[in-house]
């Protein structure tokens, strides 16, 4: 079955149109999933009524990009991962060739954009958003930041992969994880400083070792 062709309304090409609406489902979908708790997907809190009330936009329009709750929550946890990836390299790059540098820019950056919008936090990291489909994107998202580690290190020190490495890129993601899911929850009582200091230590003690 052919797709209906979207026109152009008020300048504006219809592909366009939607994927803005795209985008504010998936604002929508971050804004209930990061605020509802347990009740987000388990009790249907992020239902396609309430994430198109969220939105201001009809039902229909969902269904033009999601094919049900489950595939915009997965679309919601890849945005907020894609962005965290994003930031997180960036500032890696940016920072002076120097691997104390690299390693307290990444982590600063990553941490940041964490603390700035709790919805973030609660998503990734949260343990009762941790089943169901976002359980399945969480293990996806830890074996893509162990990658890019791993892909990281190799490139830095110029060196090749093997067990070591990986298991060292295990260590330091599944930590980081912990330490910021018991930052985030109170439990580990420490400034945003402190944690990426804290961190930042760990991972060059790691290196320094290799």
């Amino acid at each position: 079955m052919e797709s209906t062709p979207l026109r152009t309304y008020g300048g504006v090409p219809g592909a366009d149109r939607r994927a803005e609406r795209r985008a504010q489902l998936i604002e929508a979908g971050l804004e209930l999933l990061g605020a509802a708790g347990d009740a987000a997907v388990g009790e249907g809190t992020l239902s396609v009524r309430g994430v198109c009330r969220q939105a201001g936009l009809a039902a229909r329009y969902f269904y033009e990009s999601f094919a049900d709750r489950d595939a915009l929550a997965v679309a919601v946890y890849d945005h907020v991962v894609q962005e965290l990836a994003a930031v997180t390299l960036e500032a890696v790059e940016a920072a002076p060739p120097e691997a104390g540098a690299k390693v307290r820019a990444g982590l600063g950056r990553l941490v940041r954009h964490v603390a700035e919008d709790p919805r973030r936090g609660r998503l990734l990291f949260s343990p009762i958003l941790g089943s169901g489909v976002l359980a399945e994107r969480r293990a996806e998202s830890t074996r893509l930041f162990v990658r890019l580690l791993g892909l990281q290190a190799r490139e830095f020190y110029g060196i090749g992969g093997g067990a070591r490495l990986d298991v060292a890129a295990e260590v330091l993601v599944g930590g980081l994880a912990q330490v910021l899911t018991s930052w985030l929850a109170g439990t580990l009582r420490l400034g945003e400083e402190e944690v990426v200091a804290h961190c930042a230590e760990i991972f060059l003690s790691i290196a320094e070792a290799r």
